[in-house]
């Protein structure tokens, strides 16, 4: 299976997040399955045209996102990322309600905003 990403330098989204978010996308699709190895840093900075670093950095978002796993030496993993990010989803979502309970809002105006969030978000 060969990996299809592209990084377009000149789009208004830095390299390591257009690299995060196609790798994200295509685990979250099944298109790279659990346990598919994918290419070392320096290999993929290389197939890329990118500096390492911004390879690293992707795959450490990646990873704190738990989309991907490093196996030390081994290499690093798609993980079994729908259950991850929806653990992730859900405490992120739980540390907002709480948040706005605190500032004194209503349930219908934290769902508002939530709601003005994502449309936001998922607009763009």
């Amino acid at each position: 299976m060969t990996l299809k990403i592209s990084v377009d330098p000149d789009a208004g989204t830095a390299p390591y997040e257009q690299l995060r978010t196609q790798i994200s996308e295509l685990a979250r699709s099944g298109e790279l399955p659990v346990g598919y190895r994918l290419p070392t840093v320096r290999g993929f900075a290389e197939e890329l045209g990118l500096a390492a670093n911004t390879v690293a950095k992707a795959y450490r978002a990646l990873e704190a996102d738990g989309v991907i796993e490093t196996r030390g030496r081994n290499g690093t993993f798609v993980a079994a990322a729908g259950d991850a990010a929806d653990r992730h989803a859900a405490a992120a979502a739980r540390e907002y309600a709480e948040h706005a309970r605190r500032l004194g809002m209503s349930r219908a105006r934290a769902r508002e905003l939530a709601e003005d969030a994502v449309r936001a978000v998922y607009a763009g």
